[in-house]
């Protein structure tokens, strides 16, 4: 005897091989066409015969179940609830076969829209409302099929969909995996072998593997789009009234910056003092002044967190009608948050005439590093014959600064590092910026990445006085007990450098507290910290009570992780573009490019022109700064790899002792240069 059933929604039949008790409570030992072995009960079978053969039966059934028509069948069932032996009858007449019983069993099953399950058997018909609705719904679900099929062949054949473009971005980056129009999308790619960005780029939804990274982080981060609100902007009058009380320096600044920085937010002043000494003052752009905690400007730049840099563009924090505002443009006086340091003739600091204030600051010049910074030398600063601008006050902050970096180093021994080297790294060690320049030649994308090594003059001028600043500034909020939002460096391991809001030592730069502080205008830890140290100016020991974040203040917690985290997610953007530029460097002569490599560790080495890293598996038994010369291939601008092969290995390059570069090898901790970062 054969036994109909359903087990997981299908039809299925079995052969009985023992059968045990009667009526109601009757039950099989059986084996269904698969082999499986199966105990059945009384109550779950829907049709017990003994021929036709079970497996001839079920193959004429699945034929003829698919000549069903359903509309027929609905209307041939009783409104009440029936079984399937009744229907039969019904819609085949007194004559209906075993097959033709089963594939009315496959249909029913099958046809939820029309009937409705009432049991193992047992149906009972849609009511017409419902049977409308859902009958229109299948309507609208084979045209949905048949629009992904056509969708589907368009885009295998390189054809991006009219009605897929304006959401070819969506379809990428966020997609909704129940639409047609993904499910086209992914059956193409199946079809292709092709990733959906490979596949759109073939087909001209978006244009270029550089769009597609873009796309991908602007919509990660700026769903809305990179660009800020035009109504956004300090009001005037808010702006008069913050600035109306503040005194003007009796100073003439200068910045010192490239000729790509916009956003100039510190500025540099030496006026001479009695006896020999100077009053250095280093002045940080102000916007804090007209900024207020969780006014609208406020919440654009905690939301962005900092300025996003990357080659060829940037995304500011600030809005450009802010940063003109307060950017310390020459020409004019603009608010800014002075500290004032002496030194002596020798260029030794009192550290006790240490005072800061909010003023207007008149902007004398801006200096650029490509005008100037060859000009710049130790024998330059000493002759009174040298024309360039401001070399006498140069000379006084070089002098200082040397010092300052003397008294750093000291503490940097006493940490357990190395002491960096003052000056110009060794030509022979491996460049750590670059400029890129990018450039549209009669629709021709050109990239050139320059390499500019770190330890100039001016680089040191600079950057030392903007640590001076930071750790003076840190300083003065632990001595007032202010939170802030402190730099620090303790320890090993990759988690030593971060963000905290309680002072701490930063170990690399060997200091005793440093908050970053010269950047209010792309960095939003700056500015948080610039509204603590305001308070400060204004109200000296009493700024406890009116500073805008108080000890221990949750949401100056959150902001420290949130900066953090967003910090860390734009550099890794900005390598991945630079590895982006550094390939189409490599390719834009050919298709291949013979170049020098250094290997690092691991197998992972740097080609020694651009900042580009690639695995090398040959040069993983190398010795550390081993140089080869490789080809590289087949470039992949979307997967940002490239093949790798090597031509000549060569002696290993010893590593030039005691410079910065050496002491940021990975195995100190791989932290950032906080040091370079004030050279903007």
């Amino acid at each position: 005897m054969n036994l109909l059933y359903e087990e997981g929604g299908d039809i299925k039949i079995a052969t009985v091989q023992s059968a045990s008790g009667s009526g109601d409570t009757e039950s099989w030992q059986a084996t269904s066409l698969s082999g499986k072995k199966i105990k059945l009960k009384a109550k779950e079978v829907w049709l017990r015969f003994e021929k036709p053969e079970a497996q001839a039966v079920m193959d004429e059934a699945n034929t003829l179940s698919k000549e069903i028509d359903l509309q027929l069948l609905w209307d041939c069932a009783p409104d009440e609830e029936f079984g399937l032996v009744d229907v039969s009858l019904e819609y085949f007449g007194a004559q209906v076969t075993i097959p033709q019983q089963v594939s009315l069993a496959i249909a029913l099953q099958g046809a939820p829209v029309f009937f409705r399950r009432k049991g193992r058997g047992r149906f009972q018909r849609a009511p017409l409302e419902q049977l409308q609705a859902g009958l229109a719904a299948l309507e609208r679900k084979q045209k949905e099929i048949e629009q992904q099929t056509v969708w589907q062949k368009e885009l295998v054949m390189g054809a991006c969909p009219e009605a897929l473009k304006s959401s070819a971005k969506q379809l990428l980056f966020s997609p909704d995996k129940n639409t047609s129009a993904y499910k086209a999308l992914i059956a193409a790619c199946t079809e292709t072998g092709e990733s959906p960005a490979q596949l759109m780029i073939r087909c001209g939804a978006i244009d270029s593997p550089l769009a597609y990274h873009q796309g991908l982080f602007l919509k990660s981060h700026f769903p809305s789009g990179a660009a800020h609100n035009e109504g956004l902007g300090v009001d005037p009058t808010a702006y008069a009234a913050a600035i109306a009380e503040l005194p003007i320096a009796e100073v003439q600044a200068f910045s010192i910056d490239d000729s790509g920085t916009t956003e100039i937010d510190d500025a540099l002043s030496v006026t001479d003092l009695a006896g020999g000494g100077h009053r250095i003052g280093i002045h940080i752009a102000a916007p804090g002044l007209a900024i207020s905690k969780d006014d609208p400007l406020d919440q654009v730049a905690r939301s962005r967190m900092s300025t996003v840099y990357f080659p060829g563009d940037k995304i500011t924090m600030l809005p450009d009608s802010v940063i003109e505002l307060f950017s310390l443009d020459a020409g004019a006086s603009r608010p800014a948050l002075s500290i004032y340091v002496e030194i002596d003739a020798e260029g030794v600091l009192d550290r006790d005439s240490l005072l800061m204030r909010a003023e207007m600051v008149p902007i004398a010049a801006n200096l650029r590093l490509e005008d100037i910074e060859h000009l710049v030398s130790d024998e330059s600063l000493a002759d009174e014959a040298a024309s360039y601008l401001y070399r006498k006050e140069l000379g006084v902050l070089w002098k200082a600064a040397k010092y300052l970096h003397a008294g750093r180093q000291e503490k940097r021994i006493a940490n357990g590092l190395r002491a960096e080297q003052l000056g110009l790294i060794d030509p022979n060690a491996l460049a750590r910026d670059f400029h890129f320049q990018i450039q549209d030649l009669d629709g021709s994308v050109r990239v050139e990445i320059v390499p500019r090594q770190r330890g100039s003059i001016l680089d040191t001028i600079v950057a030392e006085w903007m640590i001076f600043c930071n750790s003076a500034s840190g300083q003065l909020l632990a001595d007032h007990g202010l939170p802030g939002l402190f730099r620090t460096q303790k320890g090993w391991g990759p988690l030593r450098t971060r963000m905290q809001t309680t002072p701490g030592p930063h170990e690399g730069l060997g200091l005793d507290y440093y908050a970053w502080c010269t950047s209010p205008l792309r960095r939003y830890s700056d500015l948080v910290n610039q509204w603590q140290l305001i308070a400060l100016a204004k109200h000296g020991v009493t700024a406890k009570m009116v500073a805008p974040f108080p000890p221990r203040d949750a949401t100056l917690m959150g902001i420290a992780a949130d900066f953090e985290s967003c910090y860390q997610t734009y550099g890794e953007y900005q390598d991945r573009l630079e590895k982006y530029w550094c390939l189409q460097w490599i390719s834009q002569d050919g298709e291949s490019k013979n170049v020098y490599v250094r290997h690092l560790k691991e197998g992972m080495s740097r080609l020694e022109l651009i900042p580009l890293h690639l695995p090398i598996p040959e040069l993983a038994s190398q010795p550390r700064m081993t140089r080869a010369e490789v080809v590289v291939a087949d470039i992949d601008l979307l997967q940002l790899s490239a093949a790798v092969r090597v031509l000549e290995i060569e002696a290993k390059l010893e590593p030039p002792q005691n410079t910065v570069e050496d002491s940021l090898m990975p195995s100190q901790g791989a932290e950032e240069n906080d040091s370079a970062d004030e050279v903007k």
